[in-house]
């Protein structure tokens, strides 16, 4: 297996460059790029002491595995670097808020939802380790650059892990339509993991079992559920906004 991996788009290679610059092995630019961004970008990896290869569309192309890629490529360390469950959680000075997400395969909707991570100050983003998509080039620039800020936790047993954040005192809350309390309605103050399931298929069964409450998102048209990604989105906006409301606002790290 390579040790490398490819990041693509402005946002994703500058998040990078930003938060782990000693992880970057070197970046492709097309040399057609003369504007501003290009050369913030090509500024801040030189400073850095990376090396910056103009290329033309075709090799850059060549390199991403598509045409997707906004102009610029960086060759990075495949592993992020490593975390665990209780490295975030003994590092935190308030109520832990955290997003697990229950088997979602979908590059796209990963991406989304650690950039809604990032945006409303979730710790951690938990997902399995199998029947789910990992980080990899797709999720990162879908994400931009959020996949460098929010740390993504795998883990093997995922019910396992929910016990384990159930001893540690963190609250379970399952989203899903039909849940016994509204959105508008849930105690969302303390220590909170928010728990989501893949595309389509919802829940797992077993996922489901062990979460203390689960909680619908209020919908007023036809669509009978929404978007993983959407309804993270939404679910942690309500949850920052009740701990703002109640006196405890985001803590950046």
């Amino acid at each position: 297996m390579s040790d490398t991996r490819h990041l693509t788009g402005f946002h994703a290679v500058t998040a990078r460059l930003r938060q782990h610059p000693a992880s970057v092995r070197a970046i492709y630019v097309v040399a057609a790029r003369h504007d501003r961004r290009a050369h913030e970008l090509i500024e801040r990896a030189e400073s850095a002491g990376i090396a910056v290869h103009p290329v033309d569309d075709k090799r850059l192309d060549a390199i991403a595995g598509s045409d997707r890629h906004q102009g610029v490529v960086a060759e990075v360390d495949a592993a992020l670097p490593y975390r665990t469950l209780e490295d975030v959680l003994e590092s935190l000075d308030e109520p832990p808020l955290l997003l697990v997400l229950d088997g979602v395969t979908d590059p796209h909707n990963l991406g989304a939802c650690l950039r809604s991570a990032d945006g409303f100050g979730a710790h951690a983003v938990i997902v399995p380790k199998d029947r789910a998509v990992g980080v990899n080039a797709t999720v990162a620039k879908a994400a931009s650059g959020a996949a460098d800020t929010v740390p993504v936790i795998i883990v093997t047993n995922l019910a396992r892990t929910l016990r384990e954040l159930k001893d540690r005192g963190v609250w379970l809350a399952g989203a899903e339509a039909g849940g016994a309390e509204t959105l508008f309605d849930a105690d969302l103050s303390g220590p909170l993991a928010w728990v989501l399931g893949a595309e389509g298929s919802g829940l797992r069964r077993l996922t489901r079992e062990l979460c203390d409450r689960i909680v619908a998102i209020p919908l007023l048209g036809t669509v009978a559920s929404l978007n993983v990604s959407v309804a993270t989105g939404i679910c942690l906006f309500e949850t920052r906004r009740q701990r703002s409301a109640a006196g405890h606002p985001a803590k950046r790290a």
